[in-house]
């Protein structure tokens, strides 16, 4: 009995110790195990791994690639128009013995404070050196300037043992004091632009404006001089029709003019003439063509 009471806390202590030496590498994340501060061993496959209990501690860090939003900063490119820049980075521990050398027990936080000291001046001196302008960096080249930063940084956290995956740009605005000067000039490049574009519209329709003068005076003096012809076409036609018919018929070409004469003269339903009898405008009507002409239509 008194053996067994013996052996149940032995055995409680060895289960213990036991369990405290085995502990599990996720596969997301590389281990160090340290012993009084110092690393004795790292642990970067997945599975189980060993330390001596008591004495050994283990300190995880994780392997995944890590986001790290940047301080707003302010540049000054070459054509001196300041710009304030929000930029995220992207990183992860490529070196799990030298991170923890460089950062000790501040982890990743400790790491993302040194981190952030390196890439705002090298931001600041991508982004400001010569033949950047603000444009360079507002357009769609900026992609040049950000493999730049990202290498520079990349080579600068080396020591660190991060690696920098990737450095963007968020946000690239001016500063709010200088906003109202870009914003009329700006406004001021647009109405001159506008102004241009309205000239050069003015001058092309004024130009199509005298091209389609130019073809209706064309087209109008073709159409009136075929008219024209056709008209003294049409005119010789009927001059030689009633030529013909004066000379078939001289008296009644005669007594045919003077009807027409009569009827253009008493047109209208109010016409009135006022003539004396022995007016020259009957002196057909008086002959003795006219005389037998009556005398036939009776």
């Amino acid at each position: 009995m008194r053996a067994t009471n013996f052996l149940i806390p032995i055995a409680v202590i060895a289960a213990v110790g036991v369990l405290s030496s085995v502990f599990i590498v996720d596969e997301r994340e590389k281990a160090l195990v340290l012993q009084f501060g110092q690393i004795k061993s790292v642990k970067e496959d997945p599975g189980l791994a060993f330390k001596i209990p008591f004495i050994q501690e283990v300190v995880r860090y994780d392997d995944r690639i890590q986001a790290l939003d940047t301080d707003v900063t302010e540049v000054t490119p070459s054509d001196d128009r300041r710009l304030v820049v929000d930029a995220f980075a992207r990183y992860r521990i490529s070196d799990v013995i030298q991170f923890r050398e460089a950062v000790g027990v501040n982890g990743l936080r400790g790491a993302e404070d040194r981190l952030e000291r390196i890439l705002n001046p090298v931001i600041r001196e991508v982004l400001g050196s010569d033949g950047v302008t603000s444009n360079t960096i507002l357009s769609a080249d900026r992609a040049d300037l950000m493999a730049r930063i990202t290498a520079q940084a990349r080579q600068r956290a080396l020591p660190l043992g991060l690696e920098v995956v990737d450095v963007r740009l968020k946000q690239t605005n001016l500063p709010e004091q200088n906003l109202d000067a870009t914003f009329a000039r700006m406004r001021a490049e647009r109405e001159r632009e506008a102004a241009d574009e309205i000239a050069r519209g003015e001058e092309a329709a004024q130009r199509v404006r005298a091209l389609a003068d130019r073809t209706v005076v064309e087209l109008t003096s073709d159409a009136t001089r075929e008219a024209d012809i056709i008209r003294g076409q049409a005119d010789a036609e009927r001059n030689a029709i009633f030529a013909g018919a004066f000379g078939a018929d001289p008296e009644f070409f005669e007594f045919y003019r003077s009807l027409t004469a009569y009827e253009r003269s008493l047109k209208g339903s109010n016409s009135t003439m006022v003539l004396s009898p022995d007016s020259e405008f009957f002196n057909y009507l008086r002959s003795d063509q006219g005389a037998r002409s009556e005398e036939g239509e009776r």
